[in-house]
């Protein structure tokens, strides 16, 4: 792919964005960057593209039809929806519209393990990062994770792996993108607001191994009705993992113990009493990673080891504080009902949950009918606040209470909750109505959470 000299549109000017912008202009392509937040409440970084003789910015507004003239390919932001008007003008006039990992895979020779799901991807992602680094394999976890891979091609090679965490939004602007090993982790209703059908949903996950061939490995959940389906569709080695059944092929629980079987060879990794992650969900991501990592040729020894010692990741199942008895748990990326209802599942106490977020158009109906036994009570907040009272009310739930921001929600969850209680954070939304990402979200609850210890209420006294 020829980039000098070209001419690019980049829309959005989140990370994905500004790397694409920066590796574009350090190859001497022409680029146009655009967003419709104003220059003011964009990333610093552009005022140093400002300076090149090869960039132009339009900020605050669509950008005009008319630059499409000169445009030779467009790359969209994982944010940027398909249906905007200059990008449906774009492919009437045959323009290629890429996301930035369809860019980095047309750009690089480093083979590409490649992490998807509605669930879980980036727990898992991490755990087989941690695994390649463990056994000293040269790898780059990049992605969906908050690393575009654009960032690392030029460091990379062809002995080494890109770990990549990938999302629908990523996946819709690809054509050519074969990861050597495919992973997809579950697939259930998600961002229906801007894929508007499941059908649409699944097509998008499923692009992760539409160019494999029968040298790659599509790996899949056995127990998601809807990813076990997706087996006849690939052309790569499908390996199955399974955390319910025992299997002729694959990964599985076998006497509470982790077994590759493969070949007719069974191969114990670790009891599962060894692993530190909370939760059944949890348990199927190490499988998934076990999968990966067994046939990438790492030792199984190096992955009983990272399996025995790794805790999960920042904002899932993230135990905060113990106050007054109370444990306060961060589940911010819990941005979807299903995720939510893992993170319920896996809590053993009573629980004062913290929910709402932004509206994308889902049930919650699932979601509230997994409280029976579990939820005490539900605080809730954001634009689905009025939807998720409303479901929970419908279903004879009616410990509730409203409020405006998430200190309003931690406080009040605080004085609803009695010692043993868990005050779990799970919003199962999208935080974009009132945060940038759920990591801020999540990192605003510890906050919060924090500045309960030392309070004058007669709680948060003792330490």
């Amino acid at each position: 792919m020829i980039i000098k000299s070209k001419h690019f549109l980049v829309i959005g000017t989140a990370m994905s964005g500004i790397a694409v912008t920066r590796f574009l202009l350090s190859k001497d392509a022409y680029v146009i960057l655009t967003d419709v937040k104003s220059k003011e409440k964009l990333n610093k970084e552009i005022l140093e593209f400002e300076k090149r003789p090869n960039f132009r910015g339009i900020y605050g507004t669509q950008p005009p039809l008319s630059i499409l003239e000169k445009i030779d390919y467009i790359i969209a932001s994982p944010g940027v929806p398909f249906n905007i008007p200059i990008i449906q003008k774009a492919k009437k006039q045959n323009i290629e519209i890429l996301s930035e990992i369809e860019l980095a895979y047309r750009l690089s020779n480093t083979p590409i393990i490649a992490i998807t799901g509605t669930n879980g991807k980036t727990t898992t992602t991490i755990l087989v990062g941690e695994i390649f680094k463990k056994s000293k394999k040269k790898s780059y976890v990049v992605g969906n994770i908050g690393i575009p891979m654009i960032s690392k091609i030029e460091e990379a090679d062809e002995n080494g792996y890109f770990i990549a965490e990938v999302s629908s939004f990523q996946l819709e602007g690809t054509k050519y993108f074969k990861p050597h090993i495919s992973v997809i982790l579950n697939i259930t209703p998600d961002h229906l607001n801007r894929h508007e059908t499941m059908e649409n949903y699944i097509y998008e996950k499923s692009k992760i191994f539409l160019n494999q061939n029968y040298e790659d490995i599509t790996i899949l959940n056995a127990d998601d009705p809807i990813t076990f389906s997706l087996r006849e569709k690939t052309k790569g080695k499908v390996v199955l993992f399974s955390s319910s059944s025992l299997l002729e092929e694959g990964v599985f629980i076998e006497n509470n113990e982790i077994v590759i079987k493969n070949n007719m060879n069974k191969i114990k990794v670790c009891s599962i009493s060894d692993i530190k992650m909370l939760g059944k969900h949890n348990l199927e991501n190490a499988l998934a990673a076990v999968a990966v990592a067994y046939h990438a040729q790492i030792p199984v020894n190096n992955i009983k080891k990272i399996l025995q010692t790794f805790k999960g990741v920042n904002h899932r199942i993230e135990v905060v504080d113990i106050i007054d008895g109370i444990e306060f748990i961060n589940d911010s990326k819990g941005t979807n009902p299903e995720a939510s209802i893992r993170a319920i599942e896996a809590m053993k106490k009573p629980i004062v949950l913290i929910a709402g977020g932004m509206d994308k158009g889902t049930d919650f109906s699932n979601f509230v009918g997994s409280f029976k036994g579990k939820v005490r009570h539900l605080i809730v907040l954001g634009e689905t606040a009025d939807i998720i009272s409303k479901t929970a009310k419908e279903q004879g739930f009616f410990n509730i209470t409203k409020v405006e921001d998430l200190s309003s929600a931690v406080i009040t969850s605080f004085e609803k909750a009695h010692p043993g209680d868990v005050v779990l954070l799970s919003p199962a939304c999208a935080s974009w109505d009132m945060f940038r990402s759920f990591e801020e979200r999540g990192d605003l609850f510890k906050d919060i959470v924090k500045s309960l210890r030392g309070g004058e209420d007669g709680k948060g006294k003792t330490c």
